[in-house]
């Protein structure tokens, strides 16, 4: 039988693979649509994250669903979105290597599950991480943001962008209008049949 998302959620929560479960509250392993055709990978849970349970839903994870809305006319439950890192890293501080390799493993999965069309990625670290397993040449967020790279995955395209944190414009405001940049190039790829489905590359 082909492998689902419960199926995932149910090793995170029993997951022993690196040392962040012993300080973390609620693993939060990522929610939306099985279907969706847009991912949004981040870097790793923050406090209200770890509090909740569920990704992007502090201040950072408002302006993402306000950029969701707004700028691609969806909702939360018509995207996926999670983190590399499934547990919150103490004082959130940037995730290790080893957290990441032990970790990894799980956004793989789901996203051999959800098959996506378009891979967004949050921030530096998740560019990063996603760009390198995909290889797909990174080199600064700066530089990446707002770029799409197309790559045959399991045979079908699939396309990645990089573009900034949503953190990120809370500390520098300007960045927001970056962002909302980014986000408008998606609404350019994808043209409506309902509200789950879109045509992409045509």
């Amino acid at each position: 039988m082909a492998e689902s998302l419960e199926d995932i959620v149910r090793d995170i929560l029993s997951c022993r693979n690196c040392s962040l479960y012993l300080t973390k509250k609620n693993y939060v392993p990522g929610e939306g649509s099985e279907r969706a055709q847009i991912m949004f990978v981040g870097e790793a849970p923050g406090r209200e994250e770890d509090e909740q349970g569920r990704p992007f839903v502090g201040n950072a994870g408002k302006l993402l669903t306000t950029l969701i809305e707004n700028e691609l006319g969806l909702s939360r439950k018509d995207v996926y979105i999670t983190n590399i890192l499934k547990c919150r890293p103490p004082n959130n501080r940037d995730p290790t290597e080893e957290e990441i390799d032990a970790c990894f493993p799980y956004l793989a999965r789901q996203i051999e599950v959800i098959r996506p069309d378009v891979i967004v990625c949050l921030g530096r670290h998740a560019a990063k991480t996603i760009f390198e397993y995909f290889e797909i040449p990174f080199t600064t967020i700066s530089r990446e943001r707002g770029v799409l790279k197309e790559k045959i995955v399991d045979g079908r395209r699939v396309l990645f962008m990089a573009t900034y944190h949503p953190a990120a414009a809370l500390y520098r405001p300007p960045l927001r209008q970056v962002i909302e940049e980014d986000f408008r190039k998606l609404r350019g790829l994808i043209k409506r049949k309902n509200t789950t489905l879109f045509d992409f590359f045509s």
